[in-house]
């Protein structure tokens, strides 16, 4: 997820030549000069003026050079600022089996994703501190049970157990400026559970149920309502003010018969940019 900024540096033109000073009277041809006058003076200024203008285009020439010279950064007033977003490795979809569609293109009925699960995990960005127990690999549905309420566990592994699971794969990270992210992908074996598991969580959201640990109450995601990858839902939610010490963000993904859990934490409030640009690339992933 870049925009260039073109910005002109306008170089003082040289110094025009100044004329030079007016020949005496007793100087022009015909006249002759006074006894014992020399012409050095004359000489002299012509030089210094010389010298001036030389001085003066070297100048402008150094200033030049210099500007054109300096990274971009280096130059006051130049710099582009960070708009908040992570520096996350270049993405791409995974190879898949031989004759396998992709989980949205003609002759996939049932938008199966048969690639690799995990690699389908967004990647942890830049500068992150990777969760040694979420590091890109299979999980069991514990880990996705961790992220709720003790008092939904149960419900929620019931509906999971007869849901016909298949895998679960996760990665989680810590970045420096203490964002906590998680990111769960839970494979079912058709897509009309993955369909049913959507609607099980955003029905319960604004009852109190199936929230992420710690949250008491919900509110739909306005700053980032706008994630949209075509053929996926996409569902954003935010810890409601007054919260605690720290804020909670989540968001569901349901594309085919994956459906996708991403939770930030972080203490003073989570950021909308990195949040909104998680979603979006985990979401494209599974596009």
């Amino acid at each position: 997820m870049t925009e260039q900024m073109q910005n002109e540096v306008s170089i003082p033109a040289q110094a025009q030549p100044v004329d030079a000073p007016p020949v005496p009277e007793a100087e022009k041809p015909g006249k002759p000069g006074k006894p014992g006058r020399s012409r050095k003076p004359l000489l002299w200024g012509i030089a210094r003026w010389t010298a001036a203008v030389l001085v003066c285009g070297g100048v402008g020439a150094g200033t030049a050079m210099g500007i054109t010279a300096m990274d971009r950064t280096d130059v006051p007033g130049l710099a582009t600022e960070s708009d908040g977003r992570w520096q996350y490795p270049k993405l791409a979809l995974p190879a898949l089996p031989d004759g396998a569609p992709r989980p949205y293109s003609d002759g996939n009925d049932g938008e199966i994703h048969h690639a690799d699960l995990r690699k389908l995990l967004l990647p942890a960005p830049a500068g992150a501190t990777v969760d040694p127990k979420l590091n890109g690999g299979w999980v069991g549905v514990d880990s996705y049970l961790a992220l709720l309420a003790e008092k939904d566990r149960g419900t929620a592994k019931e509906f999971l157990t007869d849901s016909a699971l298949r895998h679960v794969a996760a990665r989680g990270w810590t970045t420096p400026d203490g964002t906590t992210t998680r990111v769960h992908l839970l494979r079912f074996s058709s897509v009309a559970f993955s369909e049913a598991l959507k609607d099980e969580v955003t029905r319960e959201v604004f009852s109190g149920s199936r929230l992420p640990l710690g949250v008491e109450e919900a509110e739909i995601d306005m700053d980032t309502k706008d994630v949209d990858v075509p053929d996926l839902s996409v569902y954003s939610y935010k810890e409601k003010e007054p919260y605690g010490p720290e804020q909670t963000r989540w968001a569901y993904i349901q594309a085919g018969d994956t459906f996708a859990v991403v939770t930030q934490t972080r203490k003073g409030g989570v950021l909308t940019v990195p949040f909104q640009q998680t979603v979006a690339l985990q979401a494209q992933l599974l596009g």
